[in-house]
């Protein structure tokens, strides 16, 4: 009799069916290591999404396996509770991992290494006081995060610090309604209970992401203090590297939302309950995770209460200069400037799959170029990754594939907020070079006059398009509204200078640098009219 193909304890009891079917699961007593887990914790993760059920779940799984480790993950969520209470607890904390390998294979785990699962929430008494026992804990030597960068933010977009925030100032570390006012309240509780040390660690796709945690959290350690609502020591605790630590790390591996092709293969094998869910925060979430093979996780090795092996599973441990170096080397040339170009002329060009531009002569030939002609020369090597490795890495085998459902729109999102770091970077090093010249960027141009064609949100069949979220869009639509392809659009320069002179936008005033000049010609030709943006790319690309 064929046994329901349930992604839970009992589902997975017919180990045989689920190995027939070709699952990998895992090879270690989960009792075992739950109850090992719940005495003597070692890690627990803030944010169940998808980067970490894909990455840092199966890094933990792989060593369990193994038996490198004995204890597995606890995850905690903060933003959304749907996500624990409609996602991992009804599944037993198990997920299907889907790896979509560039060959056309698909690897199919089912990942057991997330032995519990809790609600940052201070009003649930139950809740809170199991993430206080856990912050209580001599054993536990990390506390990470995948809160997105937003999530360390304690103001608006104003500048003003968020209400909840402010609240939490005055009312102290009893019962903080903010996420990180949670956060410093946990351990506030693990200063009180002996100021056990303990590694804070961002792994968020965001520079220097540890400063970003620490100020953050120091904001409430200071406040607390100042105000009586702590002790004056939890503010020298959160100071001495020797008891909390904040290191930074360097991410990257892509993760789409769960897709229904994917959803299709594993009902194939019979695997039921598979249905998305989407939580009253708007959060898409499945009990599979879909990504690609390869990642990359470059950590500042800096943990006061020690860590476990997990170099034994590829994580990279280095100092803060070399995660640094990766850092600028991935952000600024190797990986998210390709990326960007990609996305805003894939929107322009009518594209839906980042692999599908990568059958494109122009634009292949142009993120080539871009990454290996005018941004390599700025890189510093960081020594732990090659990075003209990692770009061809990017060309060959990671934007091509065909398995990766990722679109232009969604990389398209927050383009304005991304300019500076991914482009701007090179052009200052270029103008702080004597060898190199900015004159001789000719396509990173190129992909500026491609975005302010972008904003007219007009594709280059003429066609209307819808532009991704972008906190600047009421900024910068005006200043192009009369640009409409094909028509006389009188002054272009003139029409566009304020934004080509924004050094935030950008990382420089494009005039200073000596760009403007070449974008606003660009522009123009773009907008001659029904394929333009095409006949530009065959012009200054091929």
């Amino acid at each position: 009799m064929v046994q329901d193909m349930k992604l839970n304890k009992a589902g997975l009891e017919n180990r045989a069916q689920w190995e027939t079917a070709g699952y990998a699961l895992p090879q270690f007593d989960r009792e075992a290591v739950t109850a090992a887990t719940k005495e003597a914790p070692f890690w627990i993760h803030f944010g169940a999404g998808n980067i970490f059920r894909a990455f840092q779940a199966n890094v933990v799984q792989r060593l369990l396996n193994e038996g490198v480790l004995d204890r597995g993950l606890v995850v905690a969520e903060g933003f959304d509770y749907e996500i624990v209470e409609k996602m991992n607890r009804p599944h037993d904390d198990y997920t299907i991992l889907v790896t979509l390998k560039a060959d056309g294979n698909v690897e199919k785990t089912v990942i057991g290494s997330v032995v519990e699962s809790c609600i940052l929430d201070s009003e649930n008494e139950q809740e809170y006081n199991r993430l206080k026992e856990i912050f209580r804990k001599d054993s536990l030597q990390m506390v990470s995060f995948t809160i997105t960068e937003k999530g360390y933010s304690l103001v608006n977009g104003k500048g003003e610090t968020l209400p909840a925030v402010e609240a939490d100032f005055a009312a102290g570390p009893e019962k903080p309604a903010s996420y990180i006012g949670k956060v410093a309240s946990l351990l506030y509780t693990r200063y009180l209970d002996g100021e056990k040390p303990v590694a804070m660690v961002s792994m968020d796709n965001c520079s220097h992401n540890g400063d970003k945690l620490y100020a953050a959290i120091s904001a409430f350690a200071k406040k607390w203090t100042e105000n009586g609502k702590a002790e004056a020591g939890f503010l020298n605790y959160i100071n001495n590297k020797e008891k909390v630590s904040f290191p930074w790390s360097m991410i990257d591996k892509i993760t789409p939302r769960p897709d229904a092709s994917v959803e299709e293969i594993l009902k194939k094998d019979g695997v039921e309950e598979l249905e998305p869910v989407i939580t009253s925060k708007n959060t898409y979430v499945a009990p599979f995770v879909n990504a690609e093979e390869c990642e990359y996780l470059v950590i500042e090795d800096a943990f006061p209460n020690g860590r476990p092996e997990l170099e034994k599973a590829g994580l990279m441990f280095t100092e803060r200069e070399t995660v640094d170096r990766v850092e600028r080397m991935k952000v600024c040339t190797c990986l998210n400037p390709l990326h960007t170009t990609l996305a805003v002329y894939g929107c322009l060009l009518g594209y839906e799959k980042i692999s599908e531009e990568m059958k494109d002569e122009e634009l292949t030939k142009m993120i080539r170029t871009i990454g290996l002609k005018e941004g390599l020369p700025v890189v510093v090597n960081p020594g732990v990754l090659d990075p003209k490795e990692f770009i061809d890495t990017v060309l060959n085998v990671r934007f091509p594939n065909p398995f990766m459902p990722d679109t232009p729109q969604r990389i398209a999102t927050d383009t304005s907020q991304k300019l500076a770091i991914r482009f701007g970077e090179t052009v200052k090093a270029y103008q702080a070079s004597d060898q190199l010249n900015t004159a001789d960027l000719k396509l990173i141009p190129l992909v500026f006059a491609g975005w302010l064609r972008y904003l007219t949100g007009i594709d280059d069949k003429g066609n209307d398009f819808t532009l991704s979220p972008d906190p600047l869009l009421d900024t910068v639509c005006p200043y192009v509204a009369d640009l409409k392809p094909g028509t006389d659009c009188g002054d272009v320069e003139s029409k566009v200078k304020p934004i080509l002179e924004n050094e935030k936008i950008f990382g420089v005033n494009l005039y200073e640098a000596g760009m403007a000049e070449s974008v606003c010609g660009y522009l123009k030709e773009m907008l001659a009219g029904p394929g333009a943006v095409r006949a530009t790319l065959k012009k200054y690309v091929g």
